[in-house]
C-alpha cells in the first residue's frame, strides 16, 4: 500500500515539475461516505470447482484502513485541465453471502486501489465565488486482494485486476488565496479479474458511489 501511494506522489510530482509556472497547479486531498451496489462475483476455487453468486458489497468507509483520495490537477487554462488521481476505496462481502459460497473473507480493504488519468472541466465563479467541475477518468484497479476460502487456501498481497474508470461532479469554494474546500460526488468501476493462490480466480466488476469532501491547495 504504501509502495502504490508513493508512485503516486511520485508520479504526481514528476507531472507537476514539468509543467509550466504559469500553469495552475491544484493538489486534493478528500475522505467521505462510500458505498458500492451488488455485482456477480465468480470464478475457480484452489484446487478445483467454481462459484458464481451476487455479492451485496459493503463499504465501511469510517472503519480503518479508511477510504480516501489524493488527485493532482493542471488547469491549461480557466476552464479546462488534466488530473492524476488515486483513489483507496473499499469492499467487503457479508459474511453470510460469502460462507454461501464457501468464502470465510473475501475483501478488497487495503483498499479498492484506483489510479486514473482524468479530463477536468470547471466553470469558474459561476455561483458568485463558488466554482462547478465536472471530470472523468480512465486508469487501472491495483487492489488488496484478502481471500480465504472455508478450506484455508489464503491470498493475501496487491494485484492488477484490470481497467478502471470514474466520473466526477463537484463544486469547491475558497477560503483563502491558496486554499478550497470542495464537496463532490463521484462514481467509479473497475474489472477486476484476480488470482487466487492455489490455483483458483476471483471476477467481479466493482461500482462504488461516493460524496466526497475535502480541500485544495494551489500552486
Amino acid at each position: 500500500m504504501k509502495t502504490l501511494i508513493l508512485a503516486a506522489s511520485v508520479s504526481i510530482s514528476a507531472l507537476a515539475a514539468s509543467q509550466a509556472v504559469a500553469q495552475d497547479m491544484e493538489l486534493s486531498v478528500y475522505t467521505g461516505w462510500q458505498t458500492a451496489p451488488h455485482s456477480r462475483a465468480s470464478g475457480d476455487y484452489p484446487g478445483g470447482g467454481s462459484y458464481d453468486a451476487l455479492i451485496g458489497w459493503d463499504g465501511k468507509s469510517f472503519e480503518m484502513p479508511p477510504y480516501y483520495g489524493i488527485r493532482g490537477t493542471w488547469w491549461q487554462s480557466e476552464t479546462l485541465g488534466y488530473a492524476l488521481e488515486f483513489t483507496h476505496a473499499k469492499v467487503y462481502a457479508p459474511d453470510d453471502e460469502q460462507a454461501d459460497i464457501g468464502f470465510d473473507r473475501m475483501e478488497f480493504t487495503d483498499g479498492l486501489n484506483l489510479l486514473t488519468v482524468n479530463v477536468m472541466k470547471r466553470w469558474p465563479e459561476k455561483w458568485s465565488t463558488a466554482t462547478p467541475y465536472v471530470g472523468a477518468g480512465l486508469g487501472i484497479a491495483v487492489p488488496h486482494v484478502d481471500v480465504e476460502t472455508t478450506a484455508g487456501d489464503k491470498t493475501f498481497g496487491y494485484q492488477y485486476t484490470g481497467p478502471a474508470a470514474r466520473l466526477i461532479a463537484g463544486v469547491s469554494y475558497p477560503v483563502s488565496e491558496r486554499f478550497s474546500v470542495f464537496g463532490e460526488y463521484q462514481f467509479t468501476y473497475s474489472s477486476n479479474e484476480a488470482d487466487l493462490d492455489g490455483g483458483g480466480s476471483l471476477n467481479t466488476d466493482i461500482k462504488t458511489n461516493a460524496l466526497n469532501f475535502g480541500v485544495s491547495m494551489n500552486f
